[in-house]
């Protein structure tokens, strides 16, 4: 698979199977994800691969616990800001209903949206999941060091033939995650990543993009 067809093929896949993922691929890919930008090499990135019965274990607090209507952790960073001017703030609505859409969910029906929300915390059957912490004494540059590397990780899983989800979602379970990764208090998490073998079987819509007229402008002569 070349560098073009990873980035095109590479989505947030929220079905996969159970088939499981060597640790062999999962070295292979966070060795090479290694090499991703970091500015000065400083390289923020801490992480935490967890399958098997911890996994299932992460599983079952998590969907338990929202589930059972518990209160989300208090966030330690702001997912999107509370007001979102155009047009980032459409291209967020429009993302929703096609989300909701796809999953025959009308708009109001709360407890069907919870319900799909809940997936999240199953890791959509994936059988291997990536938890990416920061120190939190690190700034904005770092955390767009976090980006240029998770970026990084999801597409060398594409040309390992497999899929990924990044997910913020985690963080607003971050102390159950805690439960079982044990981080150091210094680090905060950013979000968790459900990794695995696409589900075929499970219908989705590919989200579009922007036209490219819409985000670059070439200034030449």
């Amino acid at each position: 698979m070349d560098v073009y067809e990873a980035v095109t093929s590479r989505r947030a896949v929220r079905g996969f199977t159970d088939e499981e993922v060597s640790r062999e691929v999962l070295e292979r890919v966070l060795s090479a994800a290694a090499w991703a930008p970091s500015g000065s090499n400083v390289q923020p990135w801490h992480i935490y691969v967890v399958t098997g019965a911890p996994l299932a274990q992460l599983k079952k607090l998590a969907t338990e616990r929202v589930a059972a209507g518990d209160g989300w952790d208090e966030r330690e960073y702001v997912m999107y800001p509370t007001e979102m001017k155009s047009p980032y703030g459409e291209r967020r609505v429009a993302f929703g209903k096609e989300r909701y859409s796809a999953l025959s969910i009308a708009r109001e029906d709360w407890e069907a949206r919870m319900r799909a929300a809940i997936a999240n915390w199953d890791c959509f059957g994936a059988p291997a999941a990536l938890f990416c912490y920061i120190d939190r004494d690190l700034g904005l540059p770092q955390w767009s060091d976090l980006g240029m590397y998770l970026q990084t990780v999801m597409l060398l899983l594409r040309a390992e033939g497999l899929h990924s989800c990044p997910q913020m979602a985690w963080s607003q379970v971050r102390k159950t995650v805690a439960e079982i990764v044990s981080p150091p208090d210094e680090l905060m998490l950013f979000c968790g990543m459900s990794i695995g073998y696409e589900d075929p079987m499970v219908d989705y819509i590919r989200t579009g993009r922007a036209a490219l007229e819409e985000t670059v402008t070439f200034v030449d002569g």
